[in-house]
């Protein structure tokens, strides 16, 4: 909340004063304004008939075209299920065994948080914000710089992204690069995620022989196999297609693995429209979709009814230079147009939006984060990926800019909750009581104060002041304040990091580069 109780004019105002007070008191989490798993779904760019030529033409390119480059173990899971190995090396789909999957699937999952007080429901509308992507940089808003992204890097991230309201859940946002070897770098991302937030985390692995160790780690922090088994709080993002309808060979081995050892995927399909998919919105999202449902049926081959996101994830393309376009509109089409085939499918889904194409947390990063997110929100996306803090089109994350997405993830997730309309918000007889001997306006009746906290987000960093109380305050700059902010959380202990015993045996047993 935007803090003016330094204003003369505040200080002045006793009724300002309990209202602000009021604002502050905390509401019990039903009763919140916005909190993760809004339904959405009000905003539909496709209509049926869109949807089932988008289906049928997915089902037409699965069966016509298939996929190729699937490992050994793929091809017999695959083919075992009733899938087609040509002459040609490429797998088949015949219509029947997709619909066959998609009847089968699991159409409800929850993503756990560590504590038990962030679970994700992914199902039907319901819609989560967080983080992802794989930044190379961090953003120095100081100096307008970048430089490389490190463990340490990391692991700020998720602590801040454990102190805010609006971002759900942590999927590594950025790679660690201070870590040259490729083990002890999936390794330390476990490590760092975990050790940052209670909330559900999503993470990569390079190579599949790094899976059962980082499932070693995971039973330690989780205190034992079983425990990790019953809620598996890491899920493993794979990127287990190479566009155009390739599978990844060493991401499909990583994701048999995760299958394997209890952790749910995100089955991640990042054609770019335009280069690596069709360049049409449509286009695009057909491919997305064949691709997934290849990949649907891949899971439930290795083990019926696996939790897995589908995760249709196109991106577009500026075509005048070849450059990604993750801030425009037509990105949020594709994002919104994904989540509707999600919804059409009955399956938990997710996609990208909120990035920005901005190297810094300007206005142009500001209209390019709302616009996506908002679009992705009412489109009833369960997962939101790339929400908060990342920019230069997902070559730099930013931790002020995540600071300050929480803001802009508030007001997109009261868009998605939209108008109540009752007898109560209709308001006759508040209507009445105000003209009819009343005081004439709203300000300070019962109802507006009962419902002041309910129905109204309020911005942490925006500033809502006049220009007269914005210089009373010293001109206070969006930036100074998210910057404060992130020292005040990383100058305090995180909630999440392990107890003294657990962390010795952690590093005692992997190489752990963050320090203690």
């Amino acid at each position: 909340m935007t803090d003016q109780s330094n204003s003369p004019r505040a200080a002045r105002s006793g009724g300002r004063s309990a209202r602000r007070a009021a604002r502050a008191s905390a509401l019990p989490d039903h009763l919140r304004p916005v909190r993760a798993g809004l339904e959405g779904g009000t905003y539909n760019p496709l209509s049926a008939t869109d949807m089932d030529k988008i289906h049928n033409a997915a089902l037409d390119a699965l069966e016509r075209i298939g996929l190729a480059d699937a490992p050994e173990s793929g091809v017999a899971y695959l083919t075992n299920a009733g899938a087609i190995l040509g002459d040609d090396g490429r797998i088949r789909f015949p219509r029947a065994l997709v619909e066959d999957t998609l009847a089968k699937a699991n159409r409800s999952i929850t993503l756990f948080s560590r504590d038990g007080k962030n679970d994700l429901e992914l199902s039907g509308s319901r819609v989560h914000y967080g983080t992802a992507g794989a930044a190379v940089h961090v953003v120095d808003v100081h100096g307008k710089e970048y430089r490389d992204s490190t463990v340490q890097d990391l692991h700020d991230a998720a602590r801040i992204t454990d102190q805010l309201d609006n971002v759900h859940f942590l999927q590594r946002p950025m790679v660690c690069r201070d870590i040259v070897d490729n083990m002890e770098m999936d390794l330390n991302t476990v490590y760092a995620s975990c050790a940052g937030t209670f909330k559900h985390i999503g993470t990569s692995f390079t190579e599949p022989h790094h899976v059962p160790p980082a499932l070693e780690m995971l039973h330690m922090i989780a205190g034992g196999e079983d425990k990790w088994r019953e809620r598996p709080f890491v899920s493993n993002s794979n990127c287990f297609v190479v566009p155009p309808m390739k599978f990844a060979t060493e991401s499909c081995e990583v994701m048999e693995l995760c299958i394997k050892g209890g952790m749910p995927v995100l089955l991640l399909s990042a054609g770019m429209a335009g280069a690596t998919a069709p360049s049409t919105v449509a286009g695009a999202i057909v491919q997305a979709v064949a691709e997934c449902l290849a990949g649907l049926v891949y899971v439930n081959a290795v083990k019926p009814g696996a939790p897995a996101i589908f995760g249709t994830w196109p991106f577009g393309l500026d075509l005048r230079t070849g450059a990604m376009s993750i801030g425009s509109g037509e990105q949020a089409l594709l994002s919104a147009g994904c989540a509707q085939m999600h919804r059409y499918y009955d399956l938990p889904g997710g996609a990208a939006a909120g990035a920005s194409d901005s190297k810094m947390p300007d206005m142009q990063a500001g209209w390019e984060q709302m616009c996506s997110n908002v679009m992705a929100g009412l489109s009833g996306l369960n997962m939101v990926y790339e929400s908060a803090g990342m920019h230069a089109s997902l070559l730099g994350f930013c931790l002020e800019s995540l600071i300050l997405s929480d803001d802009i993830i508030g007001q997109a997730l009261r868009c998605v909750r939209g108008i109540e309309v009752s007898e109560d918000t209709l308001a006759v007889d508040q209507i009445a009581e105000v003209c009819l001997g009343g005081t004439g306006h709203y300000l300070g009746t019962d109802a507006t104060l009962s419902r002041m906290q309910q129905d109204f987000v309020y911005p942490t960093f925006g500033d809502r002041t006049s220009p007269k109380e914005w210089a009373e305050l010293e001109k206070p700059d969006l930036i100074e304040k998210a910057i404060a902010r992130k020292e005040q959380i990383l100058g305090e202990p995180a909630a999440a990091r392990f107890d003294p015993q657990l962390d010795q045996a952690l590093r005692e047993k992997f190489n752990i580069h963050l320090s203690a």
